[in-house]
């Protein structure tokens, strides 16, 4: 399972956004995936926190309510 970013990347990633820089020319400059740089910044707009998301976790089975 990957990792998440470091809080001091996402830092630097989110402050070129915000100075101007698309969220795909961000992930290349800092060597990122386009979708990485995109979900962090949309998370950001949200919530206003450099913090990752929860990985990870216990998940119900779906059918579980169809067993008998």
């Amino acid at each position: 399972m990957a990792k998440p970013l470091d809080r001091d990347l996402r830092r630097r990633i989110v402050a070129a956004i915000e100075a101007g820089a698309s969220c795909r020319s961000a992930a290349a400059r800092f060597d990122v995936s386009e979708s990485a740089a995109i979900k962090l910044m949309r998370r950001y707009r949200a919530t206003g926190s450099l913090a990752p998301g929860k990985i990870g976790g216990h998940r119900r089975p779906i059918l579980d309510s169809e067993r008998g």
